[in-house]
């Protein structure tokens, strides 16, 4: 039994960058959801994730933005990629009483641009991210996903048929309204801006690889730069999804797309349930071929994961990835009721992954 129940789940459209959502702060797409969970209940707490914001309190800006009373606290989380869902796992771990709305929020079009202070007579340095890990274990995403599908043995071909899969499950949900009960629209925009129909493994041939010469990860079966909110209500009581477990962990940082294994085997160990049990699985698509290792290793098959489309499809809005991740859970095991049992899971920058289990009480 749970102790806390997710009951509410709501998303913005996932934008592109510098599209729908060009002018949209990250604090400003946060409390659009915000706004539309305030009736959930009594707001004790708000905790959100962010990577490339302004600075400050993000959460506090936007819960003030929503419209939310003085007196109730906010926090904002930085786990990189696992930001949105490490602030669920953070509300869920320290849960009191009353409602605690968690999730994150990311605005690529309006990150600040960041320099380091000039070192003698040289000039500021702008650089796009913070670093994850030392120097000389903090390779570039896209650089360490492209490894880590060469260490794995995962092909080119098998990459851009699961991102040709991605796109042609999420167009087919977004015809058939799954995504529509948990977008809150914003600027008019009510639907995500990234998903392909009719996106073919044939089309992505035919593009070229993008982090190393002889590599496999191309444009095509990597995400794109997204904006985008998703926050979630936690209450005491249900109905909704018991959370049963989360749990983060660590990898080697020059590998970070493997942080999703041992962050799902952390939660399947603390709740005794097998692969098998699982009805709804949802992965970060950051890249094909990090989604495909880590399927690998666990020994899931990979079809089996983000049946109707993911970040591939849909975006990976950074900082609030990991809690989209958590509303589509919501969306399929209590509103669709496709099963009991769910799993979502995400990796970061640094070596980290983050996951959670959850269970439909109905």
């Amino acid at each position: 039994m749970s102790d806390v129940f997710i009951t509410h789940a709501l998303r913005t459209p996932i934008g592109t960058a510098g599209k729908a959502f060009r002018d949209v702060a990250a604090a400003d797409l946060g409390a659009a959801v915000l706004k539309q969970l305030v009736p959930a209940g009594q707001v004790e707490d708000v905790v959100l994730g962010n990577c490339m914001g302004p600075g400050g309190n993000v959460a506090r800006v936007a819960a003030l933005t929503a419209g939310i009373a003085d007196h109730v606290p906010a926090l904002t989380v930085d786990r990189q990629c696992a930001s949105g869902l490490a602030a669920i796992q953070l509300a869920a771990a320290g849960f009191s009483q009353g409602t605690v709305l968690a999730g994150g929020v990311e605005s690529a079009s309006t990150a600040p641009w960041r320099f380091w202070p000039p070192v003698g007579d040289a000039g500021a340095v702008r650089y796009d991210r913070a670093p994850f890990a030392p120097v000389g274990r903090d390779p570039e995403m896209g650089a360490a996903a492209d490894l880590l599908a060469e260490l794995q043995g995962i092909t080119r071909g098998r990459q851009d048929e699961y991102a040709a899969r991605s796109h042609e499950r999420a167009a087919a949900a977004q015809v058939a309204g799954a995504f529509e009960g948990e977008i809150v629209p914003v600027n008019g925009q009510t639907v995500d801006e990234r998903i392909r129909r009719g996106l073919t493994v044939q089309r992505l041939a035919k593009l070229p690889a993008v982090f190393r010469a002889d590599g496999t990860v191309t444009a095509g079966n990597s995400c794109g730069i997204n904006d985008g909110a998703a926050v979630v209500a936690l209450s005491k009581t249900g109905p909704g999804l018991g959370v049963l477990a989360t749990a983060s962990a660590g990898v080697d940082p020059t590998l970070p797309g493997l942080g999703i294994v041992p962050a799902v085997q952390k939660v399947l160990k603390a709740t005794g349930l097998g692969i098998e049990q699982i009805d709804v699985w949802e992965f970060n698509e950051a890249f094909a071929g990090q989604v495909l290792a880590c399927c690998d290793v666990l020994g899931l098959p990979d079809e089996r994961v983000c049946t109707q489309g993911g970040a591939l499809a849909l975006g990976h809005p950074w900082g609030a990835s990991g809690a989209v991740l958590a509303v589509r859970l919501f969306s399929q095991l209590v509103t669709q009721q496709s099963g009991r049992y769910g799993v979502a899971a995400i990796a970061a920058g640094g070596g980290q992954g983050t996951a959670i289990l959850v269970e439909a009480c109905r």
